[in-house]
């Protein structure tokens, strides 16, 4: 079976930045599964991995707008750092609800009065590298779709990333 809208897919994958540097990886954790064309990841790698079929290795460069978007200046804010019930400091993160749902902010620059935080996708702005392993390519259950996740088995788990068990 081909990958296709609404199949489950089972992949290994290492992310790397432009520069090369490891982002990420499922090596040593279980593998990422998901739900295609659901939204559950990027859009880049999303289309790359249309019609392959498990056993297919994908290695695909995915530029900012194909991936988390562009940085934005718009997503960065001052705050007084009086709202801290913590002492802040930079490389922090906490999640915050914003109109688009949660929303992962980092701290990244405190002096004596503000705090500097950023609402931008921590990968956001970077051209991205995937090295992809297809393990499994399969119809979706009507219970996955029902619930828009992939299903477990009892001892393994998708990743947080990917299905949210």
């Amino acid at each position: 079976m081909e990958v296709k809208e609404l199949s489950v897919v089972g992949m290994d994958y290492t992310l790397k930045n432009g520069e090369g540097e490891l982002l990420d990886t499922s090596e040593g954790k279980q593998p990422l599964y998901y739900i295609h064309g659901t939204g559950s990841i990027i859009p880049g790698l999303e289309k790359a991995l249309v019609g392959k079929a498990k056993g297919d290795k994908v290695s695909v460069t995915i530029a900012p707008e194909e991936g988390y978007g562009e940085k934005r200046d718009d997503l960065m804010q001052k705050l007084d750092k009086a709202q801290f019930d913590i002492e802040p400091k930079a490389g922090m993160q906490f999640q915050a609800d914003t109109g688009q749902g949660p929303t992962v902010i980092t701290i990244v620059e405190v002096d004596e009065t503000t705090v500097t935080v950023d609402g931008n996708h921590p990968l956001a702005g970077l051209t991205l590298n995937f090295d992809v392993d297809l393990l499994e390519v399969r119809e979706a259950t009507k219970e996955e779709l029902d619930q828009g996740r992939v299903q477990a088995d009892d001892d393994a788990c998708c990743s947080d990333s990917g299905c949210g068990c």
